[in-house]
């Protein structure tokens, strides 16, 4: 169970692989693009990115890639 008041982004850090796969969607690749990039399926791309979006508690690619650059992460 989560623990109250603790933002989750400072319990669960973002893995290495998901930085690199927000960085490209922060260059502006599609998911596509992403995918060949990263020799993975569009389908492991789309749900990495869900993940991330979790961990760091946002609801768009977009805002996963300013709380991202805002903490240094990417």
């Amino acid at each position: 169970m989560p623990s109250p008041g603790v933002p989750r982004h400072d319990r669960e850090p973002v893995a290495p692989e998901d930085l690199a796969l927000l960085s490209l969607v922060a260059r502006g690749l599609t998911t596509a693009a992403v995918a060949r990039r990263l020799d993975v399926s569009e389908r492991t791309v789309r749900r990495r990115l869900q993940g991330t979006l979790r961990t760091l508690e946002v609801g768009t690619p977009i805002e996963a890639v300013v709380v991202a650059v805002r903490r240094g992460l990417i």
